[in-house]
């Protein structure tokens, strides 16, 4: 028994997102950083590298040399590479991993289109590896127990679904100047969106995930507030499930005073319920004959996944970072014990989803017309993916 080595491509200096994943990584003891590429300038990524306390030999100048150089390691190669990169580069990574024969756990969104994001599914059935999308949200483990309480029938017939995301980090053309802005508001670098890429496709990944629908129709109205953008800062998305739901997702990230206020109502014809990022360890279940009831992390009765997904005792809050931890800790789980256990990882599944959601949205608010079937693969797409394997 031994922890696992990982790889990390990205998160170099000024990253948000790639400190949280190595708090994240190394949270439950299971998992340790070895080697890392984490610049695009060789220099400032082995001097990283080092500052994080790693051998010098495996800080690397390119991803490229990393995958070459640990492919060749014999008794500590690594066992799973994390891609913290802007959008554009995390197919051309996973690919080159996956073909080293790399496990690989990506930030979301998983590519820079669908079209990548099928090719990706194809190459990972092909070299039989395994692969996580940090969808972290459904990390929480009152997130969960939402999605229990909806499968076991606690609400009736799913009828309403309403997911929030907004933020206001971006609401002025002086917020553009940071490190997070300029890539995601370019288009080479993090594709057709921004706040659909960015955070929309989040909102849309937890409704699915706690309804257990998936979305097949979308009407939907997207939005560049300040001049001078190409890319999309706000939006609203009317969506129709295949049970019959009906739901609104609005994502922004130009909504003055908010910070990361995700949060979810889903209502049912015989209960409602509601959970809020700003208080993660509380799921309100409301009913219309009798008294609202607060359910809490590591309180009462909860199911199987909510309590394996909790650290503390009752009273002790667990937040972002331990939701990002718990997407890490059940990869690990299944890379130690590859028995065909099912465990609650977002995969390649959620990952197309994923791309679709924004691809989709995208094309539907551009189109005079009213309701759009939400399409896994496009015309185009498929013509893309036939042109690529000629």
């Amino acid at each position: 028994m031994r922890k696992l080595r990982l790889g990390m491509i990205g998160g170099g200096p000024g990253a948000f997102i790639g400190k949280i994943h190595r708090i994240a990584a190394q949270l439950d003891n299971q998992i340790e950083l070895v080697c890392g590429a984490f610049s695009s300038d060789p220099q400032k990524s082995i001097e990283f590298g080092c500052s994080l306390y790693l051998d010098k030999s495996r800080c690397y100048g390119s991803y490229q040399e990393m995958l070459h150089q640990e492919a060749l390691r014999q008794d500590d190669r690594i066992d799973m590479v994390a891609i913290v990169t802007p959008n554009h580069l995390h197919f051309p990574i996973a690919k080159m991993a996956i073909e080293y024969g790399f496990n690989v756990i990506s930030d979301k969104p998983a590519t820079l289109n669908l079209g990548e994001a099928i090719a990706l599914e194809k190459l990972i059935l092909k070299h039989n590896i395994n692969y996580a999308l940090t969808h972290t949200y459904t990390g929480y483990p009152m997130v969960k127990e939402a999605r229990h309480r909806v499968i076991q029938g606690d609400l009736g017939k799913i009828v309403k679904i309403v997911v929030e995301y907004p933020q206001g980090w971006l609401s002025s053309k002086d917020d553009e100047s940071t490190k997070q802005a300029s890539w995601r508001l370019n288009p080479a670098l993090s594709g057709i969106s921004c706040c659909m890429a960015d955070i929309g496709v989040h909102a849309s990944n937890l409704a699915e995930y706690i309804s257990g629908q998936e979305i097949t129709e979308i009407c939907a109205d997207l939005n560049t507030t300040v001049d001078g953008r190409l890319l999309d800062d706000d939006g609203t998305v009317l969506l129709r499930f295949n049970h019959g739901a009906r739901g609104v997702l609005i994502a922004s990230q130009i909504s003055i005073g908010e910070e990361n206020n995700l949060n979810i109502k889903v209502y049912g014809d015989k209960a409602s319920l509601t959970w809020s990022q700003h208080n993660p360890n509380e799921l309100l279940m409301k009913y219309p004959n009798q008294s609202s009831r607060i359910i809490r992390s590591g309180v009462g009765e909860l199911c199987e996944y909510a309590l394996d997904n909790i650290r503390t005792p009752a009273g002790h809050p667990e937040g972002y970072l331990e939701a990002f931890a718990n997407i890490y800790r059940q990869f690990s789980k299944l890379l130690k014990n590859p028995d065909g256990k099912q465990y609650d990882v977002p995969g390649i599944k959620q990952a197309i989803r994923g791309m679709a959601f924004i691809e989709n949205t995208v094309a539907a608010s551009q189109s005079s017309q009213k309701w759009h079937t939400f399409n896994i693969a496009s015309p185009s797409t498929l013509a893309e993916i036939d042109n690529e394997k000629n």
